[in-house]
């Protein structure tokens, strides 16, 4: 019995300092993980921030040693992350042959503004179908919502060291 008390007493206290710290709800946890990725800057430098300030040209740098420009990881990163938008609203997703390589290879540097401005629509339009989502549906997304966090976090990262080897990255917006 003592036992039961101690785990309702914290539990308690657990749900009071949620208040103040981090979210408690699925929602909440889902939401914060979007937009701490999105545009919204927390542990790490979201990828609007990273992508902020970087022209077409810029964009289109690649690093001599052979990896992706900044600008085909955000393509890449659009090109996923609609995928999945179009999949959580049950609509049918765009074409795609199943090699991933075209994810990176579609960028256009004539349509640069157009990508960034894309790509901060399609999260937005993400974290508002969470948002909008009733407790049965997070809980099936819950782990495709992750994963979409996980992968933006990861080419964001991407994104940054580009910018850093090109000398075009501005360490007071988060990573020295």
């Amino acid at each position: 019995m003592k036992h039961v008390r101690l785990a309702v007493i914290l539990l308690a206290a657990g749900g009071l300092a949620a208040a103040d710290g981090p979210p408690s709800t699925l929602r909440g946890v889902l939401l914060e993980q979007l937009q701490t990725t999105h545009n919204k800057k927390d542990w790490f430098v979201p990828v609007m921030t990273a992508l902020e300030g970087l022209t077409a040209g810029q964009a289109s740098w690649k690093d001599p040693s052979g990896g992706h420009s900044a600008g085909q990881l955000a393509n890449h990163l659009l090109f996923w992350n609609s995928q999945t938008l179009a999949k959580l609203k049950g609509e049918k997703p765009a074409a795609f042959s199943g090699n991933n390589d075209e994810t990176f290879n579609r960028f256009d540097a004539k349509l640069w503004r157009q990508t960034v401005t894309h790509l901060d629509q399609v999260l937005g339009d993400i974290e508002k179908l969470v948002q909008a989502a009733d407790d049965q549906q997070l809980a099936k997304w819950a782990s495709t919502i992750a994963h979409i966090g996980t992968h933006n976090a990861y080419h964001t990262g991407q994104i940054i060291s580009v910018r850093k080897l090109q000398g075009s990255w501005d360490p007071a917006k988060g990573v020295k």
